[in-house]
């Protein structure tokens, strides 16, 4: 099985050579912090804090920081906020940012300064809901399990389809079978290094390389404010965009 997943795994290796780790961690720490708030600080009870685990251990938190935030979230006087905001970069790319703040007005002020910034504009919210499709994305390091006997057991969970690469593999799955693979790999004990709730672009667009730079620059710099928690698009990366940046 294969195809979309491939915008997945770009994002994945793009992600995990632009991250800066203190940033990362921050905004594990406000997702682990929104979940805690949100159903308690039990892992077996609160899916969303189980899920905010299992990806602060993917990018390699390590287990002390991650109890610390669970213990602190009680008393975190943040009231953070789940916010999103949509627009477009020059040459029409469609741009989906996810939030979390304490502080809409910040925040926005934030997102249209990039937008500005970048000769962007910035659209009415649920204007390009339209160009992308929820979709649950799971990424499992390969490990010695039989991949035909994988397949089989996890596609009865819903899930849409399974890419290898590299050394992972990535599952995709629509929004609403998130729940079920996520309970499935669990009961096959299966280690998941990130699992996520992502909006897919239904369609890509082609950029010149110069100006797919630029976009890709501006998407870093939505990426670089601590209250944007992710972005997604619909630029095509082409195999000369690839190679050019290096993935």
């Amino acid at each position: 099985m294969s195809g979309h997943s491939k915008w997945s795994t770009i994002k994945r290796k793009k992600g995990a050579m632009d991250a800066k780790r203190s940033k990362i961690f921050s905004k594990m720490v406000k997702e682990i912090t929104v979940a805690v708030k949100e159903s308690g600080p039990e892992p077996d009870a609160n899916p969303r804090l189980r899920l905010a685990i299992s990806n602060a251990k993917g990018v390699n938190m390590p287990k002390d920081n991650i109890q610390r935030a669970i213990n602190k979230a009680d008393t975190d006087a943040a009231n953070f906020q789940e916010t999103t905001y949509e627009g477009y970069s020059p040459g029409g790319i469609a741009i989906y940012i996810e939030c979390l703040t304490d502080n809409n007005n910040r925040t926005i002020s934030n997102i249209r300064a990039v937008f500005s910034k970048y000769g962007g504009s910035i659209e009415n919210n649920g204007s390009l809901n339209y160009l992308f499709d929820r979709k649950g994305v799971f990424t499992i390091p390969k490990g010695d399990f039989n991949t035909e006997e994988f397949e089989l057991e996890i596609i009865d969970a819903g899930v849409e389809d399974v890419m290898y690469e590299d050394e992972v593999i990535i599952i995709t799955t629509a929004f609403e079978d998130f729940g079920n693979v996520q309970k499935k790999l669990e009961k096959m004990g299966i280690e998941v290094e990130n699992a996520e709730v992502s909006r897919i672009p239904n369609n890509t667009k082609p950029l010149d390389v110069e100006a797919a730079k630029k976009v890709l620059k501006m998407i870093d710099d939505f990426e670089d404010d601590d209250d944007v928690q992710n972005v997604y698009h619909n630029l095509e990366m082409t195999d000369e965009l690839e190679s050019e940046i290096g993935t």
